[in-house]
């Protein structure tokens, strides 16, 4: 568990953590020459109950505030510092404001140098730092006086701080660990060192991590926790990880660690802000400002979802644009800023950390995101998937376990699903394109598979199953390799046109037929219906430019599978001679029974398969 400190600069918010874990947190040589705290610092404590806890201490001066907000981000519970002879100050209220959007609702004041100020002073201060505290997440926070220096009241801060830990819920083991990199050094002898605090999930010595956004990876080659040597180390908790196969210049703060695969990289993310009652003015549609979440600041631009300005006080559902990729999760909390003058202005909790550009004043994507804010985050990340996506890519895409899918309404096909109307869609594109088809092509039999893939945009691995799917619904119905609506018939033409006069010409010689082109110029008769008559089963096509009638092709084939009885084998001039038939017209015959694996060619003669 996590403790942070926060308030304003000189209010002893270093020299308290001194004086409870026996740890100086200010780590830099500047910082001890010019007595203030310029970046994180990290100490622990043991608690009476036994419970351990990681603290980090904070920077207080203004100019400072976004190494105080790398700190302050996945703290549990936070120790607002208050000097008591000075009070509340500027830093203080933007520190408690951080605190309040960032929804840390556990905590205590501990207001400092009470040794410093008389008890009608400590009354006073104590009642402005009571209502300072109102309507923010620590209203109603213990106050305690304390002393660094002399001592005074130390005891009772400690068994303070204990007995907030004792409303605090432990972290979550989801099985995806995070550590936001907020510290990176070099040891020598183990190379590259980062720090940061652990989320979602444990990590061990020996496990292959990414770096994100860069997507280098790592090997843990160490871990520890409070000091100490662990072999895993568990959500929740302070980490320092000795990493081999990455190198110090490599790594940033702001970067995350995390399992191959199971975070990516964004540009683009949804939230719900709210903007400080306290802002100067309101949140405008497309300001450019400074995003603060986990340990990384980057620039972004606002896209309000809704109305043009969100005013002081006011919540609403925007889309930040990221100036560069970032790693962050769903529900991740975050902090907007003001770059000039720098200024907090709004925070809030992200909803989608993989989103598509939305439409501005579009009331479904409003009603979506509030649907996935309700907890319907499955579903509404299914939604996303018009093809369909497997039950892996969903799971990964989200902070969902196989447990939640039981509550998932979706259509499953082996491992994929599909929203119920993406799933709808699907079949009524099919219908539709089958329709237009049929209209375009009425002698063909239907749509080649591929064909109608490709118009579905749907992926080869699970086209199979859809188009069973599909035919189950009786929507399609499958046609020796090609798709058609249930109720099309090839439309054949009426005895005595083209077609039958075309059967004529090739059944008046069926062994010495003329070539196909010159019969077919002859009958009037199409490509198209040539394919519609072999389809129908009345032709076959031997080749480019020779083609029997089915009787023909039949007794054919009869004739050879007899010839090669008698004898053992037949050659092109043999079944000519048998057939009383033309060279042209055997040679092509014998070639399409050799692809068709019915007869085997040896030197110049065919025997069967």
């Amino acid at each position: 568990m996590i403790l942070g400190t926060a308030g304003h600069i000189d209010h002893g918010k270093s020299t308290l953590v001194t004086a409870l874990t026996g740890i100086d947190p200010d780590r830099l040589a500047e910082e001890k020459r010019r007595g203030m705290t310029i970046d994180l610092g990290f100490a622990h404590l043991r608690l009476p109950s036994g419970r351990q806890v990681g603290i980090v201490d904070v920077p207080g001066h203004a100019r400072f505030i976004r190494n105080m907000l790398a700190g302050a981000q996945g703290i549990d519970a936070v120790i607002l510092v208050v000097a008591a002879d000075e009070g509340v100050m500027p830093q203080t209220r933007e520190h408690l404001e951080i605190v309040d959007l960032l929804e840390v609702r556990h905590g205590l004041v501990a207001l400092t140098k009470v040794d410093l100020v008389d008890e009608v002073w400590y009354e006073l201060v104590e009642g402005e730092v009571r209502d300072a505290l109102k309507n923010t997440s620590l209203d109603g926070s213990v106050i305690q006086g304390v002393s660094a220096i002399t001592g005074q009241g130390m005891g009772e801060l400690v068994s303070a701080i204990d007995s907030v830990f004792d409303a605090v819920e432990p972290k979550a083991d989801i099985g995806r660990p995070r550590l936001p990199i907020d510290r990176v050094f070099t040891m020598a002898g183990y190379g590259t060192v980062v720090t940061g605090t652990l989320v979602d999930g444990a990590i061990a010595v020996g496990d292959e991590l990414q770096i994100l956004p860069g997507g280098s990876t790592a090997r843990v080659r160490g871990l520890q926790q409070h000091n100490q040597k662990v072999e895993a180390a568990t959500p929740g908790n302070r980490v320092a990880a000795n990493l081999s196969g990455v190198e110090k210049n490599q790594v940033d703060r702001g970067d995350v660690l995390a399992r191959p695969g199971a975070l990516r990289a964004t540009r683009r993310v949804d939230a719900r802000v709210r903007v400080l009652a306290s802002a100067p003015r309101g949140l405008r549609h497309g300001s450019e400002l400074l995003l603060h979440t986990g340990t990384v600041e980057v620039g972004c631009r606002a896209i309000l979802l809704e109305g043009d300005t969100i005013e002081p006080g006011a919540q609403a559902w925007i889309q930040l644009y990221l100036e560069r990729p970032i790693a962050a999760g769903n529900d991740d909390r975050f902090i907007l800023r003001i770059p000039s003058p720098s200024w907090t202005v709004a925070g809030g909790q992200f909803n989608d950390v993989a989103p598509r550009k939305h439409p501005r004043h579009d009331i479904a994507v409003r009603e979506s995101l509030e649907r996935r804010a309700g907890g319907d985050v499955l579903q509404e990340e299914l939604r996303k998937y018009p093809r369909g996506v497997t039950v892996t890519a969903l799971l990964k895409a989200t902070t969902a376990s196989d447990a939640d899918m039981t509550r998932l309404h979706a259509r499953r096909l082996d491992d994929w699903l599909f929203a119920p109307e993406a799933w709808a869609a699907i079949g009524d594109r099919a219908v539709s394109e089958l329709d237009s088809y049929h209209r375009a092509h009425p002698l063909r039999r239907g749509m080649p598979r591929e064909e109608l893939r490709s118009k579905l945009g749907i992926q080869a691995g699970v086209f199979a199953p859809v188009m069973k799917a599909l035919a189950e619904e009786g929507r399609v119905e499958e046609r020796d390799g090609e798709v058609a609506s249930p109720s099309h018939q090839a439309a054949m033409e009426a005895p005595g046109g083209p077609a039958a006069r075309l059967l004529e010409l090739l059944g008046a010689e069926p062994y010495a037929p003329p070539s196909l082109p010159e019969a077919m110029r002859t009958a009037g008769v199409t490509s198209e219906m040539v394919r519609a008559l072999v389809q129908h089963g009345d032709l076959v096509r031997l080749s480019d430019d020779v083609a029997f009638t089915r009787t023909a092709y039949e007794q054919a084939v009869a004739a050879v599978k007899e010839a090669i009885a008698t004898t053992g084998s037949v050659s092109v001039a043999q079944l000519r001679d048998r057939l009383g038939a033309s060279r042209r017209p055997m040679l092509a015959l014998l070639e399409h029974l050799d692809a068709a694996k019915v007869t085997r060619r040896v030197g110049d003669a065919r025997v069967l398969r």
